[in-house]
């Protein structure tokens, strides 16, 4: 059987080789020297043979027919041949010959090499020439050579790296510039993927790859850099990007597949390559990888690195790690521990580079850069749609699309947690470049990979911590980080642990950088700001409950930054304000509708859409913008927009007088045309940061002499021109200066122009406005109301094209006695009647409006209607408007009383007519002030109980308290409208009673019944607001006695927040306003102990702009204010003699010292306080002595400020008075020397005083340690002001050695200083008291002005105190006297950028141009306790503030409750309820105090 086999298989074998097919071509192709075969012939014979050996098969050809016909081919004569067909066929055929004798070729190793370089120097590179007339054969040659992989025999060659590198080179390059032919023929797809084939397999089964090709290789991946090579070229704005492809280039793309087909050869060969680039440049330091041993320096800036020419390279092949990453990443795990180990280098270069490279790696950004950033366009619109995917940005590139095949942070977790690390490095170039990369790790989703929950909150609040850096250029690096998201990004990703509004999210720390302290960071902030609420504004008018929440805030952060009082911030406010949140060119032109004519007529212009209105959507916008506003930051709007009138008619000035300069050559009296041009510009100098640039500014504007300007600024300024008008205008004048000889007069006048021009309060607006009142479209109806109102009180001018229509609102709107009218008729009335006041004759007084006006003051809902409505009626001030005052009156005495239908609105009528027609209301005077007095305000109709709040809201008021507020108007009113001034000053006794008695029974009138708390707490208020609106007279304030005033100050310490609040902010508008005596100032400062930290801070930074104001105006207002603050001390109903008891009194003296003094006012403050011991007291001199002691207390507390401040004491050489009435002079000279050398201090009160300030300093310590923790938001506290201790100087000291129950005492008092305040909703007396001095959760810290670099209040003064004719308001006091100016104790910023200043803080700024409404309308209901919560400070208190020891808690005795009335009829005892409203802010004998008081009335 095996023999049998054997022989079938021979048999077989034979078979076969009978069956072997040999070449048939026999035809010679070679020759002798000088008779060579023609071209023509030549080609016919290698194209027969190309033919044959093309159908034949390698299994069964004859490779022995094939010896010769290859010798022949591999000889010179063809390999060299002059003809490209010749070498072309013979390529071909040299390729089939290699196919049909694989593996072994028939070729001696120098004909191998011949025919390799013919392939790879000819042939091969013909073929991007694709119109060549052989490019069949280039193509069968490389087809050959790919499929076969005879390309593999270049290996065996001798010297065959120089092939392999010109074979790598020749496609790399001949790829990338393909386009070759003449007729610009491509080359062809197949072409590139067997190239690309070639060069796989020559990695892939090539044992080593040269050197030299794999810097080829990697050379390619470079291609995707920018042209210019460097990446930071192409981040310039992300302009150089345009520059770059759309597509990957075709050598980048073959490249990468040949590192993707090879991975693990190409890891090998590229660790090797960076290992020599990293180690070569690294080395040459001295140190591996930047690490310094341990006997060098211990420099931090590692200047003993590589030099500029090796980080050059380095910087190269980190530029190449990117690339990789993103094409091939699977190559890198040898190179990657190398970057990571650079992290760690000493040398603060390499770290950089390292920390730059890693993060754009993780990001997925290659060499080409990132990717341009999102535009965010403030004026587009429609705006974008959260859903909606952002038009693509014109330089968007796939070389810039970020990349990340695999994600870094679970391939290299070492490397990813390693370089998270240097978010804390030490230096800040590094922490900056880190935070950049955070911002593209984040906004890329790791280059499309994604990244886990941990990781991604990790960078979020990294980036957070660095918007809190302490170096700005970390700052300015996470204010542009953020630049990179797109707004549907930072919705979702920033914003997903809270807005805006949330304390600790990205974007609430982001807003606190608007008021940073470097203006590079400040600007960029708040621009991105404005623009991220420009671009949601859609979304947000829509209700879209994400970016509500992520962005609603933004308006009320960025006007907040108005309190400030910093002039840069106020420019760079107003330019956000109308290039960020509502650009002027919002919303563009209209785009045209319907093709366009093509037969050039210019009069033939397309369609416009018509439902297109500019001026109905910006309007919108801005009603939108004010929406968002919370009250302080409206409030900031409205006195932007309110003192707009008063700078246009300054820069009307400016215009004119610029006019009559004429260019430097004016015409009549020339010195006077000059100084009145030097002054205005002098006077707007003051309102813009930099007053020398800006004076100089205007100088050379008033020389240049453009007429056009003059022109175009009138335009722009005036309230006649429409908002399309205004704005041509303002973009002219912008050319026109940009293009003159000195352009940077921009910087100065375009902040004016913004300033001066009609661009919010525009007439084309108003339309707009006045609908979304009425109809109240998307929620806007009390935002359009209140600019609506603040057009009428501001600039009523604007209302002369509408009046008409608002008068045909009221008469068609008018309420009967059965329908009630809308409620946004009030605003219309309230409108006319600011119209009415400045053009009373341009209102109709036709009967069918007369008898409107009568119908709001009959029927009108809320009262107010009837007011202003009486105010219209009355604008005329003719005999017919009395008449209709005449019949009004007769028509509401015909029903009145307390039930007769709507007596609340005839009530408000009748106050109104009492004010501004007593003559009318003579007569019927009696009954209507004995229904006032005696049927509304001496009954009580609704019953008391335990339950009732202490406060409740003005939408939420009953009928009754609404009706005895009017009630009391009335009777004010009725003193107010009495025209003879005897009789004025008669029928003012009652009245004081009336209104002393309300604040002495804290709000009860009745003797029979209770009256609930919170009508209480509102009679009380509006009898303080009463007192203070009379005392604005000089004939009331005159008998305003002294008793009187020590009362209503008082009310500044009310159980009540609300009524602290609102009664405080009426004092200071009408003290900005100059409508009260100095003697006014003294109520603010028993402030000292207000609970509400953020109120407070608003009451010292107002304290200290009208210190500054006086100050600037050389009157010593405040100075003086101190002999009255002692005599309001020693009538406090918390004076006591008790060391304790002074020592709380000794607090309200270092408020008013830490708020007032300066080193130059010192000496003035010190004599004021050492001249009430020179008298006696004028109020109740049997208690003087109260006087001397409260003096001895200030004078002591002052030695003590002057020894922490290290101040130099200069006596007061001048003569300083004090108020008559309340001092009077001592019987003789030896009662005066008594009392002058008698000390009328307790022992132990001087130790305790030391101890006062000490425990402020530590406190202070605390509170600077918290804000230097790194990274972290600014801490809230509730803080006050007093400055920082420096070295003592000796100085005389009145102090007594304190006896041991002095100290026992003390430690008593300190023990109970330590206690925890409660929180509870309603707690009582004693913790209300205690609670506004408590320990643990309050500081009460002083501002050091010697150490403050900037005055973040600098300004505020010239900025506000002026009336609408641009007149400086003064106060006039008879006790001032000339002053040197005291030092303005600035606002600290830390170096994080902190700013200190509260954020929300009420200026003087806002009372000065605040209407003088009759009543103010009062802020939200507070929580139940006694501190309001005011407006949220978002950074540091306003000044640095120390803690006080807290003042004892009252005995729990005094704060029982109220004794409840056993019957009706019987007479109520007298009341008791003092001690449940012992005053917040007051000691603990305040309780004991009042009943006392009480009592003895």
């Amino acid at each position: 059987m095996a023999r049998r086999r054997d022989e079938a298989l021979e048999e077989e074998d034979q078979e076969m080789e009978e069956e072997l097919v040999s070449l048939q071509f026999d035809e010679p192709l070679s020759w002798r020297a000088g008779k060579p075969i023609p071209t023509g012939e030549l080609l016919r014979r290698l194209e027969k043979l190309s033919k044959e050996l093309v159908d034949m098969d390698q299994e069964t050809v004859d490779k022995e027919s094939l010896t010769h016909v290859a010798k022949e081919l591999a000889s010179p004569n063809l390999l060299t041949h002059r003809e490209a067909g010749v070498k072309a066929f013979a390529a071909a055929c040299l390729v089939d010959i290699l196919k049909l004798c694989a593996p072994e070729a028939p070729f001696t190793p120098k004909q191998l090499k011949e025919i390799f370089t013919l392939f790879v120097k000819t042939i091969l590179p013909a073929l991007w020439d694709p119109s060549n007339a052989y490019n069949t054969q280039h193509k069968y040659v490389l087809t050959s050579l790919a499929e076969v992989k005879s390309i593999l025999l270049i290996n065996d060659v001798t010297n065959s790296e120089e092939l392999l590198l010109h074979l790598f080179s020749c496609f790399f390059d001949g790829i990338s510039g393909s386009s070759k032919a003449t007729t610009g023929e491509q080359v062809a797809k197949d072409v590139e993927f067997h190239m690309t084939d070639i060069l796989v397999t020559l990695v892939e089964e090539s044992p080593s790859l040269p050197p030299a090709v794999l810097d080829v290789i990697m050379a390619q991946f470079l291609r995707a850099a920018p042209p210019g090579g460097h990446r930071e070229k192409a981040d310039a704005n992300g302009k150089q990007t345009t520059l770059l492809p759309k597509e990957e280039p075709e050598a980048y793309v073959m490249a990468k597949t040949v590192c993707n087909s090879c991975p693990e050869k190409m890891a090998r060969y590229v660790g090797q390559y960076f290992s020599e680039v990293i180690m070569d440049v690294s080395g040459n330091s001295g140190h591996v990888n930047g690490h310094r041993d341990d006997g060098d320096s211990g420099d931090d800036d590692g200047t003993t690195g590589p030099s500029e020419s090796d980080f050059k390279e380095l910087r190269k092949a980190h530029q190449l790690l990117r690339e990789l990453w993103r094409a091939a990443p699977t190559v890198l795990p040898n190179v990657i521990p190398q970057v990571d180990a650079e992290l760690s280098a000493d040398n603060i270069q390499l770290r950089l580079l390292a920390t730059e490279t890693l993060g754009d790696m993780i990001s997925g950004i290659g060499a080409a850069g990132p990717p341009p950033s999102p535009e965010l366009d403030p004026a587009a619109y429609p705006p974008l749609k959260f859903n909606e995917e952002p038009p693509e940005h014109p330089a968007t590139s796939i070389l810039t699309t970020p990349i990340s095949p695999l994600s870094f942070a679970q391939t290299h977790p070492q490397a990813f947690h390693n370089f998270v690390g240097r978010r804390n490095d030490k230096s800040p170039l590094i922490r900056a470049a880190w935070t950049t990369a955070v911002g593209y790790i984040l906004s890329t989703s790791a280059g499309g990979i994604g990244l886990s929950r941990e990781d991604e909150l990790v960078f979020v609040n990294g980036l957070r911590d660095k918007l809190n850096d302490n170096d700005e250029k970390v700052r300015l690096s996470a204010v542009k980080a953020i630049e990179a998201f797109s707004f549907r990004d930072i919705v979702i990703k920033l914003a997903a642990v809270g807005g805006v509004n949330k304390e600790g999210s990205v974007l609430f720390t982001l807003a606190d950088r608007c008021r940073d302290k470097r203006p590079s960071v400040r600007v960029e902030a708040m621009a991105l700001l404005g623009k991220l609420w420009a671009v949601g504004s859609g979304e947000l008018a829509a209700g879209h409950e994400l970016v509500v929440a992520a962005l609603s805030g933004i308006p009320s952060r960025i006007f907040n930054t108005f309190y400030a009082n910093d002039l840069e911030l106020n420019v760079l406010l107003e330019r956000v304000e109308f290039e960020c949140l509502i650009p002027l060119s919002f919303p563009p032109p209209p785009k045209a509708k319907g093709p366009k004519s093509s037969n050039g007529n210019s009069q033939s212009q397309p369609a416009v859409d018509s439902a297109y209105d500019q001026d109905r959507i910006r309007a919108e916008r801005i009603l939108l913008l004010v929406k968002d506003l919370d009250s302080t930051a409206r409030k900031a709007f409205n006195a932007l927009q309110a003192r707009q009138p008063q700078f246009s008619k300054v820069l009307e000035n400016l215009i004119r007088q610029c006019d009559a300069f004429n260019g430097g050559n004016p015409e009549g009296n020339a010195d006077r045309i000059k100084q009145n041009l030097k002054m205005t510009i002098q006077y707007l100098a003051k309102f813009l940061p930099d007053p020398i640039k800006v004076e100089a500014d205007l100088h050379n504007f008033a020389n240049w002499h453009d007429r056009r300007c003059y022109q175009l600024i009138k335009f722009a300024v005036s309230a006649e021109s429409d908002f399309k008008t205004m704005h041509r205008a303002v973009k002219e004048f912008v050319k026109r200066v940009q293009s003159s000889s000195k352009p940077h007069m921009l910087e100065t006048l375009l902040p004016l122009l913004y300033r001066s021009a009609y661009i919010v309060l525009n007439k084309s607006h108003l339309s707009t406005y006045m609908d979304c009142s009425k109809s109240d479209k998307d929620g806007l109806g009390a935002a359009a109301q209140e600019i609506t109102t603040e057009i009428s009180q501001s600039n009523p001018d604007l209302f002369k094209t509408h009046v008409g229509q608002l008068c045909k609102d009221l008469v068609d709107g008018a309420p009967t006695a059965d329908r009630t009218n809308e409620t946004a008729m009030v605003e219309t009335l309230k409108a006319c009647s600011s119209y009415s006041k400045r053009y009373p004759k341009e209102l109709p007084d036709d009967r069918k409006f007369v008898q409107a006006l009568m119908s709001y003051a009959l029927y009108g809902e809320p009262a107010k209607a009837a007011k202003h409505a009486v105010n219209v009626m009355m604008a005329r001030k003719d005999d017919k408007s009395m008449v209709s005052a005449t019949d009004l009156l007769q028509r509401i005495m015909k029903s009145w009383g307390y039930d007769s239908p709507h007596f609340l609105t005839k009530l408000a009528a009748v106050s109104q007519l009492e004010l501004l027609a007593a003559k009318v209301t003579a007569d019927a005077n009696d009954q209507i002030i004995e229904t006032a007095v005696e049927d509304v305000l001496l009954k009580v109709r609704t019953e008391a109980k335990d339950s009732d709040p202490e406060w409740v809201a003005d939408s939420e008021l009953d009928e009754e308290i609404q009706i005895k507020c009017w009630a009391l108007k009335l009777v004010i009113n009725r003193l107010r409208g009495t025209q003879d001034l005897d009789e004025a000053k008669e029928l003012a006794k009652p009245v004081f009673k009336l209104l002393r008695n309300l604040l002495k029974q804290s709000g009860e009138l009745c003797k029979t019944q209770d009256t609930p708390k919170h009508h209480k707490a509102r009679l009380r208020l509006l009898a303080g607001q009463l007192f203070l609106k009379l005392c604005t007279s000089k004939h009331f304030e005159e008998i305003f006695s002294h008793a009187d005033f020590n009362q209503l100050a008082f009310l500044t310490q009310d159980p009540s927040a609300m009524v602290r609040r609102l009664f405080i902010e009426k004092l200071q508008k009408y003290l900005v306003q100059n409508k009260l005596r100095p003697r006014f100032y003294t109520m603010i400062f028993l402030t000292a102990f207000e609970p509400d930290a953020s109120f407070k801070n608003q009451i010292e930074t107002w304290i200290r702009s009208r210190a500054r104001f006086f100050r600037d105006a050389k009157q010593s207002v405040m100075e003086s204010t101190m002999g009255r603050l002692i005599s309001l001390l020693a009538h406090h109903p918390d004076y006591g003699t008790e060391v304790d008891d002074l020592v709380d009194h000794a607090r309200y003296i270092l408020y008013y010292v830490s708020n007032v003094a300066t080193e130059d006012n010192f000496g003035m403050i010190f004599k004021y306080a050492e001249r009430v011991k020179q008298t006696r007291d004028g109020i109740n001199p049997a208690e003087s002595e109260r006087l001397y002691v409260i003096s001895d207390l200030a004078q002591s507390v002052l030695r003590k400020w002057q020894e922490k401040k290290n101040w130099t004491f200069q006596a007061y050489s001048g003569k300083v008075g004090l108020p008559m009435g309340l001092y009077t002079a001592l019987p003789s000279h030896s009662v005066a020397q008594e009392i002058a050398e008698k000390q009328y201090l307790p022992e132990g009160i001087d130790e305790q005083l030391d101890e006062l300030l000490k425990s402020m300093d530590k406190k202070k310590k605390r509170r600077n340690a918290d804000e230097r923790g790194e990274g972290q938001p600014a801490q809230k506290k509730v803080r006050t002001t007093v400055p920082k201790a420096a070295a003592k100087v000796r100085t005389p000291k009145a102090a007594k050695a304190p006896s041991k129950r002095a100290a026992g005492k003390s430690a008593k008092t300190t023990s109970r200083a330590q206690k925890a305040v409660t929180s509870s909703p309603a707690p009582d007396s004693a913790e209300r008291r205690r609670s506004g001095r408590s320990k643990k959760n309050s500081t009460y810290v002083e501002r050091d002005s010697s150490e403050d670099d900037e005055d973040m209040l600098e300004g505020v003064a010239e900025w506000d105190y002026y009336d609408k004719q641009g007149n400086r308001v003064r106060n006039d006091d008879e006790d001032s006297s000339e002053l040197s100016e005291p030092d303005e104790e600035p606002e600290a910023v830390d170096e994080g950028g902190k700013a200190e200043t509260a954020e929300e803080q009420e200026e003087s700024e806002l009372s000065d141009i605040e209407e003088d409404e009759e009543e103010a309308a009062p802020p939200p209901s507070p929580p139940k306790t006694n501190g309001r919560r005011g407006r949220a400070a978002a950074s540091s208190p306003v000044s640095k503030t120390k803690t006080l020891v807290s003042r004892p808690a009252v005995k729990q005795n005094a704060s029982k409750g109220k004794t409840p009335v056993t019957s009706k009829a019987k007479a109520k005892p007298a009341p008791k309820t003092r001690t449940t409203s012992t005053r917040s802010t007051r000691s603990r004998r305040a309780a004991t105090q009042d009943e006392d008081d009480e009592n003895s009335e």
